[in-house]
């Protein structure tokens, strides 16, 4: 009887040798899937890559304004060359569009404000943007994150990067600027206009009017001083322009 056992013990083993030898093996995590969004402005297109693992918050905050049709019909209105571009708030007539509460600032995610990145406008308080962005046309390491210390330390939080259309961001950032609406400068002529931005590869959201009278649900902190072009530097120093900042 003993026999009997053992020797069907032995038959046993090598089947579940081979069972576990096949048993699939689990695979590795695969990298994060990063979403695109398009832009179609008036001066040509460009295409942003997000970086959902580095910063979640912000990247949620401007897919769900793009899936809104919040940017379409929006305006670049403050573009300095050499420095950066900025967009997202304001309709053809230069009034603000209302927004959804601001969101926490994520500029200590470790990415930098380098040449052809999307970065969150804000106030002075570092928790303040809502859909404001700006692309940096130069690498603005004064604007990446130091310290919670200010609003100053702070920086502006990196959230993407253009990876197709930078040219059209070049030929925005070299057009001439004036004052206009509420700006005392800084405006390209003519205005640069996004007619659309969508998530690649999804339907596109119905578009949001074209202008609104009502105001911000959360605006974001006004800037202390007036937004103006930087002093003309001494002979040896380089210019220093403002930072970005919601108006």
């Amino acid at each position: 009887m003993l026999k009997a056992v053992f020797a069907s013990v032995l038959l046993a083993l090598p089947v579940l040798a081979f069972a576990q030898a096949t048993k699939p093996a689990t695979p590795a995590p695969g990298p994060v899937e990063h979403p695109r969004v398009t832009m179609h402005t008036t001066q040509g297109d460009f295409t942003l890559e997000l970086f959902p693992e580095k910063a979640p918050k912000s990247v949620a905050n401007f897919l769900q304004y793009v899936r809104d049709g919040f940017y379409d019909g929006t305006v670049f209105h403050r573009v300095v060359d050499g420095y950066m571009v900025q967009g997202g708030l304001y309709s053809r007539d230069l009034t603000q569009r209302r927004t959804r509460a601001a969101i926490p600032s994520e500029a200590d995610n470790g990415l930098s404000n380098l040449r052809g990145t999307v970065a969150v406008a804000r106030g002075t308080d570092p928790n303040s943007g809502t859909a404001q962005f700006f692309v940096n046309l130069v690498d603005n390491r004064r604007l990446d994150y130091v310290s919670n210390q200010s609003g100053l330390t702070w920086g502006f939080a990196v959230f993407g990067k253009v990876v197709t259309g930078m040219d059209t961001i070049d030929k925005i950032a070299a057009l001439p600027t004036r004052a206009q609406g509420p700006f005392v400068g800084d405006v390209p002529n003519p205005l640069v206009v996004i007619e659309s931005a969508s998530v690649v590869g999804e339907e596109k959201a119905a578009p949001a009017p074209s202008s609104s009278t009502a105001a911000p649900a959360s605006a974001p902190a006004k800037p202390a001083t007036t937004p103006a072009r930087p002093a003309t530097p001494k002979k040896g120093e380089k210019k220093t322009p403002t930072p970005p900042k919601a108006a």
